[in-house]
């Protein structure tokens, strides 16, 4: 059952997400204390002045890799999955023995992909966090490792960051790491240069491959990262953590960092819902002068619109909607299962009511569900994988 949804707190949010090399020691696999301790004290700065913060905190895999044995190279996926069960406790003890320092208490939080993916647990989950912050607890964010698998895990603590911002419909968020940020080339290159202001991700993505041996995510995912948050309204900063005060001075802009500012009049919380999407159900090919007409807005996807479709979906799944050309143009909520909709597609000249025997306008999306994506929005590859990350 849905729970009331609960009013975002007056305060300006800062979501931080913190990498696992900031947090573990590379060698002996142990926190270290001594940035989680400049870490807190300001977090207790920014507390101080009236901003809430969430945190987003790699580390419980790196942490727990020991006691099962295990090294970074070594570890397979049941390895970590297990090395996560044994190191969130240290983590988050971590945190609460610092914290308590400071009198800052702290809860947990474990999502997985489902709590993004599915409105309704969406709502539960931004209603407990707000509720969190009304108490003046301090919510640490983790993705549920010790359970997910590829088929429903998030896969990066970046992105789920991202989306935690975008849930908690943060003002700032800021993204710590071993970089000061986002460089035109690999920034060990002489004569590398860092972006200090970046409005558009997209022409930066092809040069960034590459990730840490602690981590799952490298430069892209934190650009991917960045995008899902400026699509939500909220300014995103990369900027490297090992400073004095790594969070009020990048705010302050006082520390060298890659910016990315918020776009332009966000979207309404259900269509930033619908276009910031972690996985792919389901793809369906439309005429391009019909991805013309959806790019004006109210007008819905019919069954006649399809040209083809792929995935298994159902019925209030989120569908990408595609031009002839390969291009990603939109996306919206599927009426029908993909079961459903390959009876319609296939038997076009039949009743949709006599079909599926109950009455329907055979609206595949919905105008009020179908969100066209502008030309900042990152766009699906025509070749990801249905039901990849």
């Amino acid at each position: 059952m849905t729970m009331p949804e609960q009013k975002k707190p007056k305060q300006k949010t800062l979501v931080v997400k913190i990498g696992s090399t900031l947090v573990a020691n590379r060698q002996r696999l142990t926190p270290r204390f001594g940035f989680l301790q400049q870490l807190m004290d300001d977090i207790t700065r920014l507390r101080e002045s009236g901003t809430n913060v969430i945190l987003c905190s790699s580390g419980a895999v790196a942490l727990g890799l020991r006691t099962v044995g295990e090294t970074p190279e070594s570890a397979g996926v049941s390895d970590k999955q297990a090395a996560a069960a044994c190191g969130m406790p240290l983590l988050l003890n971590a945190y609460r023995q610092i914290g308590h320092e400071f009198g800052i208490d702290i809860a947990q939080v474990l999502l997985t992909l489902g709590d993004f993916e599915h409105h309704r647990r969406f709502l539960n989950t931004r209603n407990t966090v707000f509720r969190l912050l009304e108490a003046g607890v301090m919510p640490i964010v983790n993705e549920n490792d010790t359970i997910t698998t590829e088929e429903i895990r998030v896969g990066d603590n970046d992105r789920l960051a991202a989306k935690v911002a975008q849930m908690a419909d943060a003002d700032d968020f800021i993204i710590l790491t071993e970089v000061d940020g986002l460089y035109d080339r690999n920034p060990a290159e002489e004569g590398a240069k860092l972006i200090e202001e970046v409005v558009d991700v997209a022409p930066y993505m092809a040069a960034t491959q590459g990730k840490s041996t602690l981590g799952t995510g490298g430069m892209t995912t934190k650009l991917m990262a960045a995008n899902i948050a400026q699509e939500a309204g909220c300014t995103t900063y990369i900027s490297h953590g090992e400073v004095d005060r790594p969070l009020t001075w990048v705010l302050e802009g006082k520390q060298r960092c890659s910016r990315f500012p918020a776009h332009d009049v966000p979207s309404t919380g259900w269509e930033r819902w619908i276009a910031n999407r972690l996985q792919v159900a389901g793809r369906i090919t439309v005429s391009d002068a019909v991805a013309d007409e959806i790019a004006e807005g109210d007008r819905p996807v019919r069954r006649e619109d399809i040209l083809s479709m792929n995935g298994d979906f159902t019925r209030g799944d989120v569908l990408h909607v595609f031009d002839e050309a390969e291009t990603e143009r939109a996306r919206g909520l599927s009426d029908f299962t993909s079961e459903e909709l390959r009876v319609l597609t296939v038997n076009a000249d039949l009743d949709a009511e006599q079909l599926l025997g109950y009455r329907t306008k055979g609206e595949v999306i919905r105008a009020k569900n179908l969100v066209p994506l502008e030309g900042r929005h990152l766009r699906w590859n025509v070749n990801d994988e249905l039901g990849g990350g």
